[in-house]
């Protein structure tokens, strides 16, 4: 690396550090020999279902929350003008397409090559977690990773009894009645990098949007 570029990169970070600043006050409290936190901001209690579309909507995530998915599924997909919509091997989500009455082409378990045609992918979540907007996706359930993967609009479908508020109480509903699959996928807000010279890009890796329909009648 030439000196010019070593420059223009720590002139990049220097820049992001000092515009980070005003932030530096907003740090929550930590213990000087056990830097972890201590105690949350005071703050109305809210309920798992309302930390996490808060959560998800401040990574860039639109959450819906309904009793009925398929007029949410139809809403969506009509205001995208998608055309082709790829899922996972679902019967519940297959149900829930042919309940919306929309004219769509539906790719049922597709291979890795036919998948990049597709408009939308959509999926079922078995968990998520409250406090960072998570989805967790279960390999077992979800028998397509790319689904959630490839399409430029994931929409995930979970029931709001699927809400939990950390990491570790997700994996525990996971490990429930049997041990959890080799595989699983964590999706926080839509996919993003800030790989190069430290600025942010929506959807270099995978979906530009992501919109979670909540199931609140569970």
């Amino acid at each position: 690396m030439n000196n010019a570029a070593r420059e223009s990169i720590l002139g990049s970070i220097r820049s992001h550090l000092a515009a980070s600043l005003p932030f530096d006050s907003l740090e929550h409290p930590v213990h000087p020999e056990n830097p972890v936190i201590l105690s949350k901001p005071d703050s109305p209690p809210q309920s798992l279902l309302e930390l996490f579309a808060q959560s998800l909507e401040s990574v860039a995530g639109h959450c819906i929350i309904t009793t009925d998915i398929s007029d949410a599924l139809k809403q969506i997909l009509t205001a995208l003008k998608a055309q082709r919509i790829a899922i996972s091997d679902s019967p519940q989500v297959e149900r829930l397409l042919h309940a919306a009455d929309l004219e769509i082409e539906l790719g049922v378990a597709l291979n890795a090559h036919d998948i990049f045609r597709f408009d939308v992918g959509i999926t079922t979540a078995q968990a998520a977690i409250a406090e960072t907007g998570t989805l967790v996706l279960d390999s077992a359930c979800e028998r397509h990773r790319l689904v959630s993967l490839v399409p430029p609009v994931h929409i995930a479908i979970i029931s709001a009894s699927k809400i939990c508020e950390t990491l570790s109480e997700a994996l525990t509903l996971l490990r429930s009645g049997e041990e959890i699959s080799p595989a699983v996928t964590f999706i926080t807000g839509p996919s993003r990098t800030a790989d190069i010279e430290l600025t942010l890009a929506i959807g270099v890796h995978g979906p530009q949007e992501l919109y979670v329909i909540i199931d609140g009648s569970t």
